[in-house]
């Protein structure tokens, strides 16, 4: 029976190293790292030593580098001196210090007047000096440069007179406004959020943001399960569908419903309006028995175990596959691993900001290296995974000025409550990630970059990413700082096929859920045919004119263009062969908390 199969890892009995082979104080070791862990989010504090060691050391050299910025440090605070003289007089210069793009602490127009004005200058001239100090430095090791400035940054945000009542111009009218109330509002949300925090409760979905009602409520069932993930196939809409099925790979690290919000920009939706027919992959949330689950696991037992399905409902017929992020990973080494079995069941592969070379992996690559991968494995030991909070930290800290401070200054000190949206409701709704598995990604991807090193092996044998022969289409996203589009871009370098890149506004998750008649938004789209000759991202970038509109709609056309033609929708599931018709979608595993 198809239906609950177990696919964890058997108990080993024998290995090379096991708890009796070691001495009994090593788990002693691991333990204490792992309580350490727990109390510092994840962060290894070696880690942290090192890189501001190896910065201090290679300044405390550097004479001249000191001279630099002993000047430099003058000349900013003669600046905002001048500015607050010059401010009296002209109040409407412009300052001589800018926040970045990103940073919206300070977009209120009372930040232009005094005393404010003085404060955000100066903040914002300590921290336009440190990050000159953590400039290329010869001989510093450019990761820990990279390391010390993103703590500077993280540092300053905590002291940002946007912060505090009395120098944020914006909570000050708020407060006359309100005459307080916003205060008192504020005091209830810190409290909400306090008790979620040491509960673990998660905060209940709002009214019309309810699962498998407002999201994730496309049409469908679910044809296939075991332990590891459900095979959703959705309900056509259309008289006739492309002969190849879709089937949609999302990343485990959240639930696949970023591909099937709301009706009207649910890319799923989107597909099977066009004519498709759509499979999506809805991944379990592990729990601690599942923290011998592998990459492998989900390789075997979840894309291929979908491919196998899939090529049984819809036979005689081959799959345009689809991964998101990791999805995309573990999709792009399972193409690989196909092109070598001479398994030609794939018609094409589309790959959402997703990576598969990881030199230059953008922000995320701040928190690894050997002690901060080890300090993680030690905390996973522990629990079995990656727990949620400690995932969410993470990436909260990469855009802190947005995603910590500018939210605690609405929530608590402006007292608005949080607007709800699909997207938001979405990303609260995470999941876990089992020990082994996000230890070998951490090590064999991320670390050692072993997939286009020519050194990640399946089954014994070493896989290349240049076997693949089917079409690509590669997504790329402006302001992605996840998946960098540069690093995106990058399997162009690993490939030969042909290959559509596309590259569309907006950040990781926005810029792929970028539906037509979304406003401000563009892509750019370039094809490169098979065997021709490389070109880089900035020449590319500047050879390939912004588009107006949502990538949707090329790519349903790249889709359409790789069918063979249209047909009768297939039945759902195929009871008869042992792909009975198991629930609705969006199924059971989406559920799980």
């Amino acid at each position: 029976m198809r239906d609950h199969q177990d696919i964890r890892p058997q108990e080993q009995t024998q290995s090379a190293e096991t708890a009796a082979d070691r001495h009994p104080y090593a788990d002693l070791d691991r333990m204490s790292r792992a309580v350490l862990a727990r109390n510092t989010g994840g962060v290894s504090p070696f880690s942290i030593y090192q890189a501001w060691n190896d910065w201090a050391l290679h300044m405390s050299r550097a004479p001249g580098r000191q001279l630099e910025l002993g000047e430099r440090a003058v000349t900013n605070a003669f600046k905002v001196m001048a500015d607050t003289a010059h401010n009296a007089f002209e109040p409407t210069d412009p300052p001589p210090f800018k926040p970045m793009a990103y940073d919206h602490r300070f977009t209120h127009a009372g930040w232009a007047k005094m005393p404010f004005r003085f404060w955000q200058q100066s903040f914002l001239a300590t921290q336009d000096w440190w990050n000159h100090a953590t400039e290329e430095l010869r001989g510093l090791s450019e990761a820990d440069s990279d390391r010390v400035r993103f703590m500077v940054r993280q540092a300053l945000d905590v002291v940002s007179p946007s912060n505090l009542p009395i120098s944020n111009p914006e909570i000050i009218e708020q407060t006359r406004k309100c005459g307080g109330q916003n205060i008192l509002e504020g005091a209830r949300h810190l409290t909400e959020d306090m008790i979620h925090t040491m509960t673990q409760a998660r905060p209940e979905a709002p009214e019309d943001f309810r699962v498998g009602e407002d999201l994730a409520c496309t049409p469908g069932q679910v044809v296939y399960r075991n332990d590891l993930f459900e095979l959703i196939q959705y309900t056509p809409t259309t008289a006739k569908v492309q002969a190849e099925p879709i089937l949609i790979v999302p990343a485990w690290i959240m639930k696949y419903y970023i591909l099937d919000l709301s009706p009207h920009n649910s890319m799923i939706r989107y597909l099977v309006s066009q004519g498709f027919t759509v499979f999506a992959i809805s991944w379990c949330n592990p729990e601690r028995d599942h923290a011998d689950l592998t990459l492998e696991n989900y390789r075997k037992d979840g894309v291929m175990a979908a491919i196998d399905a899939i090529s049984v409902i819809v036979p005689e017929q081959k799959i345009q596959a689809v991964g998101y992020c990791l999805g995309g990973t573990i999709l792009s080494i399972t193409a690989a691993t196909m092109a070598r079995d001479e398994d030609d069941r794939l018609a094409s592969v589309t790959l959402l900001a997703a990576q598969t070379d990881f030199s230059e992996a953008g922000e995320l690559l701040l928190f690894l290296d050997e002690s901060q991968v080890a300090f993680l494995e030690d905390l996973m030991w522990a629990q079995g995974y990656l727990d949620r909070p400690q995932m969410s930290r993470t990436f909260a800290t990469i855009r802190a000025e947005d995603l910590i401070y500018t939210r605690a200054v609405k929530r608590y000190w402006l007292g608005k409550e949080d607007l709800p949206s699909d997207l938001t409701v979405w990303n609260n709704d995470t999941t876990r990630m089992p020990a082994k598995m996000h230890s070998e990604y951490l090590r064999g991807l991320f670390l050692e970059n072993r997939l286009t090193a020519g050194r990640f092996a399946v089954e014994g044998r070493v896989i290349a990413l240049k076997d693949i022969s089917v079409p690509l289409y590669v997504v790329g996203t402006e302001s992605d700082h996840i998946a960098p589009w540069k690093s995106v871009y990058k399997i162009r370098l690993f490939s030969d096929c042909d290959l559509t890149f596309a590259l569309t506004s907006s950040g990781h998750n926005g810029g792929i859920i970028s539906e037509p008649g979304h406003p401000r938004r563009h892509y750019r789209v370039g094809h490169r045919g098979e065997g021709e000759r490389y070109v880089d991202p900035d020449t590319w970038f500047a050879s390939e004119p912004p588009i107006e509109g949502s990538w949707w709609t090329h790519w349903a056309k790249w889709l359409a263009g790789r069918s063979s033609g249209q047909t009768d929708a297939p039945q759902m599931g195929a009871p008869k062969a042992g792909y009975p018709v198991l629930g609705a979608a969006p199924g059971t595993y989406v559920f799980q908390t």
